[in-house]
């Protein structure tokens, strides 16, 4: 009796896998183009924070480091070409420098119990020790 029973549930189940309509699978989402090569750049760059971890660590002489970390940098370089490759070059507008500012140089600070003047901000005044109220440091 227990054997019958099995046999039928096995039955069912297998009856119930394999007889799996391909229309009621739901379809799959598009993936990115890039999301494998973005799931590689982000796996090397894993590991050559590890490779610089390590080396800093004494774990790898330098010879080993180098080699490590050149092999590294060139995969790195091969699949940004690739991602550059595939979106076509599509990259966010470069940022553009913004004009140095004439390099002034801040007046000295001023105590306001003695009249010393400093160069930088300080919490008490060198010359009578007094607190320099407004100043931060």
């Amino acid at each position: 009796m227990i054997f019958a029973v099995s046999v039928l549930l096995v039955a069912g189940v297998l009856a119930f896998v394999m007889l799996v309509r391909p229309r009621d699978v739901p379809e799959e989402a598009p993936a990115s183009p890039v999301q494998h090569l973005e799931e590689r750049k982000a796996v090397i760059y894993d590991n050559l924070r590890d490779l610089n971890f390590e080396y800093r660590l004494g774990k790898l002489s330098d010879a080993d480091y180098n080699k490590t970390k050149v092999t590294l940098q060139n995969e790195l370089a091969h699949v940004l070409a690739e991602i550059d490759r595939v979106t076509g070059g599509a990259k966010a507008a470069p940022v553009k420098p913004k004009p140095a500012a004439a390099v002034l140089k801040p007046e000295p600070l001023v105590c306001p119990h003695c009249g010393a003047k400093f160069e930088k901000a300080m919490k008490f005044c060198g010359e009578c020790g007094k607190a320099m109220t407004g100043v931060e440091a």
